[in-house]
């Protein structure tokens, strides 16, 4: 069964050490409010002072209201002052952050402009001297310890760290864009056109800025505390969490899969992976688009879930390995992800932009680079890729403009080139390349780790799940088609024969797919038995696409290993070594292998 929660345990031979430097701290992971209380409780009653300085800082969107109002209630019952700030006093209006961040917002229904903004430009001018006189003015009761919490996105800068107790509250991208759909706004804004908007607003200004806040103060902070189950927080130490992020670095990793419905999404995947019976389809699965998903980590019975990208700030070294460090820094560079469209419809025609265009238009480093490998579907489905002979831009351009203002379809296959999609086929999609899945394919994407940049060119005149038309990006989209990828060109270059690479017994790896206009290489391996191979200091991905079940086991020590199911990713670290896959079903398997192409020596950085 396609397991939907991954667990990645924590090895430690031994029990961990919490950090001394923390208040009261404990080893491992807490469960619930009582964790959090009782460092509270413990500097209470230790400390004579009368005051004591709380900063619960976090993510926008977790909710801290379900942390204040226990709070409150205990400390007051036990006799103790509370006074709360909110950051969002001291947070520009609305009004101003929409004026800050006009260009990046952009008036693009989709696309921004990457900020290099700082989590300062959040605030008013001088805010933290503004917060610092606000405390000064609080009346203080002269045998009474008062509780001074300043809480919300931004409060440990907001009071220049000069806290006694510091925590920080983090939910995933998944969960605040599940509060998105239902209420929440993104920070500091005061209204949101529509879910579309919020997802831009985060994707161009606020994850940019958070998210690089939360790596900046993280190491100075004192508990990290999971809120994605809002009434069951889990607490641990910062210095406990990079000791079981160093810990799982080690070993083959999974995130945790993020599904989403779409307008031409599919039913196999929501079957498969028994997702909601009221969602209409399952259009994406991600796993892993890396600032996307969470990872589950388990240390003794505790479950603790954490965005994958502080996994990558922190050990980024042991699971890349320094050639691609040396390449893409922290950021991690391949993405896997699912298209359904089985009994669903064909995706957009579409093109994605090429390096300088991406960088200059949309201050993004890493161009879309794209493959598709056709894991199932029905009979007679199609791949369409690279244009016609006969097309010229002048005729398509006019062509889709038609469309659009007049509401008349129009016949892509005169400008589109449409290829039989057969199961186990790949299909290479440079930038630039024409490209879209045809309908009652399952298609696993084997791409560079950028995922917005769809240009829509023709969208069969659908309107989105909301109702509203589809975004089309015409003018983008044209200024990045290439006009020499044509059917010849294409059939040349962009769709491969499997290429033996090697064997080992009865088993053999192939090379399906590279390009050096592509920074990934995809294999497969057909194991009947046991494979042995050696990450050779580079982080490897596998995906079972066919069979039933593998294990992948540490040569140097054979109590490390995970199980594979059908459909199921795993990362393999850099430090990792030499391993082992085992067949453990009852039938032959194939896996997709990838990683940086050795060819790729272009830094993005």
């Amino acid at each position: 069964m396609f397991e939907k929660r991954p667990i990645n345990p924590i090895r430690y031979t031994q029990q961990m050490k919490p950090d001394t430097v923390t208040p009261y701290a404990k080893a491992g992971v807490q469960r619930g409010f009582e964790a959090i209380l009782s460092p509270l409780l413990q500097q209470a009653a230790m400390n004579s002072t009368s005051i004591i300085n709380v900063a619960i800082d976090g993510t926008h969107g977790a909710q801290y209201q379900h942390v204040l109002a226990r709070i409150i209630d205990v400390l007051e019952q036990e006799g103790h002052k509370t006074v709360l700030i909110g950051t969002n006093s001291f947070v520009k209006t609305s009004e101003e952050l929409r004026m800050f961040f006009e260009a990046n917002i952009t008036d693009n229904r989709a696309f921004g402009y990457f900020s290099d903004a700082t989590i300062a430009d959040y605030f008013v001018l001088e805010a933290q001297d503004k917060i610092d006189n606000y405390k000064k003015q609080i009346q203080l009761p002269a045998h009474q310890t008062t509780f001074i919490i300043t809480f919300g996105p931004g409060a440990y800068w907001l009071g220049n760290g000069n806290y006694d107790i510091t925590y920080f509250l983090d939910v995933s991208r998944e969960y605040q864009q599940l509060e998105h759909k239902a209420h929440l706004l993104n920070f500091g804004f005061s209204w949101n056109r529509d879910v579309v908007e919020k997802y831009k607003i985060c994707l161009f200004v606020e994850w940019p800025v958070l998210e690089t806040y939360r790596k900046e103060v993280l190491d100075s902070i004192h508990y990290y505390v999971d809120m994605n189950e809002p009434e069951c927080p889990k607490l641990t130490t910062v210095f406990t969490l990079r000791q079981m992020i160093a810990d799982i670095a080690k070993s083959p990793m999974r995130v945790k899969p993020f599904f989403a419905p779409g307008i031409w999404g599919g039913q196999y995947l929501k079957k498969f992976a028994e997702l909601p019976k009221e969602w209409a389809n399952c259009a994406w699965s991600f796993e892993p688009i890396a600032p996307e998903n969470s990872i589950l980590l388990k240390y003794n019975d505790e479950i603790i879930e954490v965005p994958f990208l502080i996994v990558m700030h922190y050990e980024h070294p042991a699971i890349l390995g320094n050639r691609i460090v040396g390449l893409f820094g922290d950021y991690f560079p391949i993405r896997f992800d699912y298209l359904d469209t089985i009994d669903g419809d064909s995706l957009s025609c579409q093109v994605h932009p090429k390096q300088e265009y991406i960088r200059e238009t949309f201050n993004e480093f890493m161009a879309q680079q794209e493959s598709y490998y056709i894991m199932e579907n029905l009979e007679n489905t199609s791949v369409f890729l690279g244009l016609t002979e006969q097309c010229t831009k002048e005729e398509f351009l006019n062509a889709v403009h038609h469309a659009q203002e007049t509401g008349e379809p129009i016949q892509i296959t005169d400008f589109v080139n449409q290829y039989e999609a057969n199961k186990g086929d790949l299909f290479l999609i440079p930038t630039g390349t024409v490209h879209a899945s045809g309908k009652n394919n399952l298609v696993l994407e084997i791409s560079s780790t950028t995922w917005w940049f769809t240009f829509k060119i023709y969208d069969f005149l659908r309107k989105g799940m909301d109702g509203k038309p589809r975004p089309i990006n015409i003018d983008h989209a044209f200024d990045n088609i290439d006009f020499d990828k044509r059917t010849a060109w294409v059939e040349d270059n962009l769709i491969p024969k499997p290429s033996l690479l090697q064997k080992q017994g009865i088993n053999e790896e192939y090379v399906l797919g590279q390009r050096e206009d592509l920074l990934f290489y995809v294999h497969r391996v057909h194991l009947h038995d046991t494979w042995v191979d050696h990450t050779n200091n580079e982080m490897v991905m596998y995906n079972l696409v066919e069979g039933e079940k593998v294990r992948i086991v540490s040569c140097a020590d054979e109590s490390i290993y995970v199980e594979l199911q059908y459909a199921e990713s795993y990362i393999l670290p850099a430090v990792f070594s030499a391993y082992k896959i085992i067949n453990i079903g009852n039938k032959p398997c194939k896996l997709v292998k990838a990683g940086v192409s050795k060819a790729w020596d272009v830094s993005l950085l």
